[in-house]
């Protein structure tokens, strides 16, 4: 089976971890986060994937080359973007199967264990032009929510409706008759949600819902980004691409834990990284050189490569761009974003009176 890899968004509301890396690239459980898209999908069945790039697509291909993680790699770049259907249909001129065979379409920023032979299964046995993986979330408001029939045929696609009909959701992940994919126009911007879907809905096509609720997160802000990461290192979702045995953390080659120092809740340390004595560091992301000094407090957080946490600082949802400085005794809380290369004097934002 072959698969195409939507990887063309700039990845804004990640910056500035995407300043200067793609968001498909940046180190989840130490790790790009594609190779555990890769592995997930050889595991799968996929033998070969094509590529949809736009953003800094030169990073992708220097990345992978023309084969990782057992599977077979093409790349195709869009001039300009060409939203979800334009991007499928111009990667699919890299694609080599015959017009009824089955597409895997997957979407660089979702970390998903369901069973995607499954959801193959259920596209092959309803002879449908498309299948869409559906999973179930509390508040269907932020998403496409897609209702389906008894027997399991999608019904309509309602795109971020404020009043969704039912908890089932949009969550990523398609099968495509190659024939489906040939009739999105070529060359032109088109969203599947908003145009491909519904259109093929009502001309009475088959479009089918697969449902499973298992293991599925949108890893689009930095919030979601530093869940994914932990959640592979402790191991509530299996990825065959972890270079490491699930626990409290992960730290890479290179990497130096001294002793004195906690780290855990699933932190990637990654290589070059140092974390001193005295030092707590919990469900965070570590990358490439970061380091953090004694007496220091780290939580939930991303600290990019070369970043600095000076002693006694503390940070709980905070984004480090590459080369940051966070100087002693700073307090960083509710989402702050430090810039690549921005120094903090000492002291110089607080979220609480001095002791």
């Amino acid at each position: 089976m072959e698969a195409i890899l939507l990887v063309g968004g700039q990845g804004t509301r990640l910056r500035p971890l995407t300043i200067s890396t793609p968001k498909p690239l940046l180190p989840t459980a130490g790790v790009a986060f594609l190779a555990h898209q890769l592995a997930r999908a050889h595991a799968s069945g996929v033998e070969r994937i094509v590529f949809a790039t736009s953003y800094r697509a030169e990073m992708f291909e220097a990345a992978f080359g023309d084969r990782a993680y057992g599977v077979d790699l093409a790349y195709v770049s869009e001039d300009e973007p060409l939203g979800t259907g334009g991007a499928i249909r111009n990667a699919a001129r890299a694609l080599t199967c015959g017009p009824d065979d089955p597409v895997l379409i997957l979407n660089g920023d979702i970390l998903s264990g369901h069973d995607v032979r499954a959801q193959v299964k259920v596209h092959e046995a309803a002879a449908a032009e498309v299948t869409l993986h559906l999973t179930e979330v509390d508040d269907p408001s932020r998403f496409g929510c897609v209702p389906t029939a008894d027997d399991g045929r999608v019904t309509a696609f309602l795109e971020k409706t404020p009043h969704p009909v039912t908890n089932q959701i949009n969550a990523g992940c398609y099968v495509f008759r190659r024939s489906a994919i040939d009739a999105i126009p070529e060359h032109e911007v088109v969203s599947v949600e908003r145009e491909t879907f519904p259109s093929l809905i009502s001309s009475g096509a088959v479009v089918m819902g697969y449902v499973e609720s298992g293991y599925w997160l949108d890893v689009g802000t930095p919030e979601a980004f530093v869940r994914g990461s932990r959640d592979l290192v402790l191991g509530a979702l299996a990825s065959p691409a972890m270079p490491g045995e699930p626990g409290e953390r992960l730290a890479l080659a290179g990497a130096r834990v001294a002793p004195g120092a906690v780290v855990r809740g699933g932190t990637t340390v990654g290589r070059g990284a140092v974390v001193e004595a005295g030092a707590t560091v919990i469900g965070s992301v570590l990358l490439e050189d970061a380091y953090v000094a004694e007496g220091a407090t780290v939580r939930d957080s991303v600290l990019s490569r070369g970043a600095r946490v000076g002693p006694g600082a503390v940070l709980d949802g905070v984004v480090l761009g590459d080369g940051a400085v966070v100087g002693p005794g700073n307090e960083l809380r509710c989402g702050v974003r430090v810039w690549p290369g921005i120094e903090l004097p000492p002291t110089a934002i607080r979220f609480s009176a001095d002791d």
